[in-house]
Formats: structure tokens, sequence, C-alpha cells
């Protein structure tokens, strides 16, 4: 895997966090074995990387895992050999990283069962894709490789592969559909968001529909036909109408509960079987109940 640095003077291992799917720890023990070379040279974690800099990752590398598995609760909506689809919960992250190596839903995975894909390497046994820590719903994780090397691939050719999310959105939005195809890069100036830009980006695509419209607020589905980090939470701040209680991407104060946005529908061929599957999660209880709240002021 090769980089090409985009922009001056921050510290190699905090840029190569920022840009690539490893934690900054992982970064830290590559550098330390030589797995990452700068401009064909080893160099330091603290390497203030410059323009034009040509980052390589090697391949490889074999870390041990400090993950745990931990018991909890996991939603399995459905299971076989290959595939599990799981029904996460707002407020539970997909994956260890960032210091949380113990309350994931990686961590439940591991305690349920032991045959987990290692495509992804050891902090992402069986995960194929993943949603926001405050974003619920529809998962699917990939069992053995063979599988999951079929799902990456429906994921990476948009095909095969149908997502429908519902959010509640701020303000009356005056249409009844709208398709938003702006692309998505980091924000320059805060890197754990993502903002609509034309540098660094890549093309991001969402098709909206609106569902039911109260004051102040219009609930929308939303199917993705790309799958970017932060896509439709990004894409409608950038058209005017913010997510309803998004701590990043939304001014007002957010509750513990996190965005208004539910991965609804999934539809896929299985991987291995080849069968057409569908699958539906209902709104989480508190999401429904301020949906409900919203029906009454209406009546």
């Amino acid at each position: 895997m090769k980089i090409k640095v985009v922009e001056n003077q921050e510290r190699l291992d905090k840029y190569l966090a920022n840009n690539t799917e490893h934690s900054r720890s992982t970064i830290m023990k590559m550098l330390d074995a030589g797995f990452i070379k700068v401009n064909g040279s080893q160099e330091k974690a603290s390497y203030k990387v410059k323009l034009d800099d040509e980052i390589e990752i090697l391949d490889g590398f074999k870390e041990e895992s400090d993950i745990v598995p931990v018991a909890m609760d996991i939603d399995i909506i459905y299971e076989d050999d290959d595939i599990m689809v799981i029904n996460k919960p707002s407020g539970l992250v997909v994956h260890p990283g960032s210091g949380n190596y113990d309350n994931t839903l990686v961590n439940g995975l591991m305690h349920y069962t032991n045959n987990l894909s290692d495509i992804n390497g050891e902090e992402r046994p069986g995960i194929v894709h993943r949603i926001d820590k405050d974003t619920s719903g529809l998962l699917l994780v990939a069992k053995n490789n063979k599988a999951h090397a079929i799902l990456t691939e429906y994921f990476k050719n948009h095909e095969n592969i149908r997502r429908e999310y519902i959010a509640l959105i701020c303000g009356n939005f005056p249409h009844d559909s709208a398709t938003i195809d702006a692309p998505i890069g980091r924000d320059p100036k805060d890197r754990k968001r993502m903002t609509v830009t034309a540098d660094n980006s890549k093309e991001a695509i969402t098709n909206m529909k609106v569902l039911k419209k109260y004051n102040g607020y219009t609930l929308v589905s939303c199917i993705l036909k790309t799958g970017r980090t932060h896509q439709i939470r990004v894409h409608m701040n950038y058209i005017g109408y913010p997510i309803y209680n998004d701590p990043v991407y939304n001014t007002k104060k957010a509750t513990e509960f996190g965005q208004f946005l539910h991965s609804y529908k999934m539809d896929f061929i299985h991987p291995i079987t080849k069968k057409e599957m569908h699958f539906e999660a209902p709104l989480p209880e508190y999401f429904q109940n301020f949906i409900d709240s919203l029906d009454k002021d209406l009546q």
C-alpha cells in the first residue's frame, strides 16, 4: 500500500492513523518493526511528513492481539456457517482503536464465536464494513475469509448489496426526494471530521427520499450508492439539513444517544449460497419514542 502525502508538518504516526485503517498504536509497532518506509527509508514516528512524500506500508505485519473476548448481548438477526447479520445499538463501537480495546462489538464477537475471518487483521476479525459508534442498525460480519473476500468486492464495486438508512434531519426539506452527488474527503481543519471537498476526495452519492414531514424536522430514507466515512451525516449537513442530535456535524447540543441515523434495511446476494437475502431492523426505542412525540405534535 502506498500513500502520497498531501499535507505538511504532521507527525508520521498521526498522519497514518488519520489516513489508514490502522490505529496509532499499530502504526507505532509497524514503524518499529520496519514495515513502513518513507521515500524508501525507515523513519521514526516523530518524523514530520512533507508534501509529496511517498509512504509505503509493507505486507506481512503480524501483531499480537491485545483484544480480549468480552461477554455481551449481541442482537444477531441472522447467522449461518459463513455470515452473521448484527443489529448494532447506538453507542457501541464496532472495532477496537483509539484506546478502546475492551468494549467494542469485536470483543463481543470474539467471546461469542471463534469462527471469524481474519482478512482485516487482529483488531477487526469478521468486520467487512463499519457503521459509526452512534449509528445503529444492520451490520454484516464474515465468519470465514472466503465470504469476507466476496463481500468486500460487493462493497468495493457497489454491486450485489443495497443498504437503506432512516435519518431524522433538522428543518423542513422542501422536496420529496433528492440525490446528493458530492465528493467527500477529510476536513483539513479537523482530521476527525469529513467534508465535501474537491481536494483528496472520493466520489460520494446518496439517494434521499422523504418519508414524513414534521414541525421543524423531516424523516428521510437514504440509500447509499457509495460508502464513504460519515457519508450520510456529511451530505445532510452539506445541503443544510443536518441529522438531528449529531454531535459532530450539527451545532446543537447532542444527547448521549448521538445522531438519529439507523441502518434500517439490507439486501444482498449471499456470498456462498448466492441466495437473495433481505433484512430489516426496527428503530431503536429512543429514536422511535422521539418520532412518536413528533407525531403527537401533528395531531
